[in-house]
């Protein structure tokens, strides 16, 4: 891939590279469940995110639990390597390949945390994914194939980039671009202010879905839909959400309550990046009006007023 914004990487259908992309995800479980542990607290659940950044996925920087400083767990997906890092200097490198269970992985990630800054405890059973074996027992998940890690970090990383254009102009309360490592996605929220019902009161959505949100984000494929994409929606929204027109075509997809633009169907504009970006802006104009959001919010969405001037 060259610098040229324009050419996006091919990203190969989820039944591909299903075996690494479920280690990956569990890999990232890991990570998310130290935020959980040792991040304080933030409103729908912002403080168990993760960062995509130029190395790969990241926790911010979270407390030491013996109070000695802060700490970064990283996977570097250049590198294939789980690292953890402490503020003083001491760093830890844990090889991700060849092929290495996520239960050795995860016990010398939590050991390497535990020797740098103090013993941490963390519920071991994932999340949000088919299968429930704890972290620390898991050797089915062993697949890990670099050129197709490397494939979908050069993809996320084009979507990341859509994602904070897509955000960059929102004068209320935004979310960073997230990893959600749970879902295995990347998203952004623009909230509108107002409190909102959870839809169910499980311990995720009471807590992420209490405010009024339009969101968009991108994941690499999973069972129920296995292709890259992009996908938007609004919550809670009106049966109507579902009726629009938008620029450029997508689809609502009622089994996942979201409007689809596959990566694929980006990827092949003269100008994917631009076509990302319009189709956000899309979902979030329609979003702000099926939802009835302030209409000074809805303009800022589009840059109007302009964020600097």
């Amino acid at each position: 891939m060259t610098g040229d914004r324009h050419e996006w990487p091919e990203l190969p259908p989820y039944e591909e590279w299903r075996a690494t992309c479920d280690t990956l995800h569990a890999h990232t479980q890991l990570l998310g469940k130290l935020c959980v542990a040792l991040a304080p607290p933030e409103p729908q659940l912002q403080h168990a995110a993760l960062q995509l950044t130029a190395r790969g996925f990241e926790t911010r920087p979270v407390p030491a639990p013996d109070g000695s400083g802060a700490m970064v767990v990283c996977l570097d997906l250049h590198m294939h390597d789980a690292i953890v890092e402490h503020t003083d200097g001491r760093t830890a490198r844990l090889p991700l390949t060849p092929h290495r269970p996520v239960a050795e992985v995860t016990k010398e990630v939590v050991a390497a945390v535990a020797e740098m800054g103090g013993r941490v405890h963390i519920n071991m059973r994932p999340q949000e994914v088919p299968w429930d074996v704890p972290l620390d027992r898991d050797y089915e998940h062993h697949t890990y194939d670099p050129g197709q890690v490397s494939a979908y970090f050069a993809a996320a990383t084009r979507a990341a980039l859509v994602l904070a254009e897509f955000r960059a102009p929102y004068r209320g309360r935004s979310s960073p671009v997230n990893a959600w490592w749970g879902s295995f996605d990347l998203a952004v929220s623009l909230f509108s202010g107002r409190p909102a019902d959870p839809p169910s009161d499980d311990f995720i959505m009471r807590n992420a879905g209490n405010a009024q949100q339009i969101e968009l984000g991108w994941w690499p494929g999973d069972a129920r839909y296995p292709r890259a994409a992009f996908f938007g929606f609004a919550a809670p929204a009106p049966d109507s959400f579902a009726t629009a027109r938008l620029s450029p075509p997508a689809r609502w997809e009622t089994d996942l309550g979201e409007y689809i633009l596959d990566w694929d169907d980006v990827a092949s504009a003269p100008d994917p990046h631009e076509r990302a970006v319009e189709f956000g802006r899309s979902v979030f104009q329609h979003g702000c009006i099926s939802c009835n959001w302030d209409q000074l919010l809805a303009d800022s969405g589009r840059g109007v007023p302009p964020p600097v001037q």
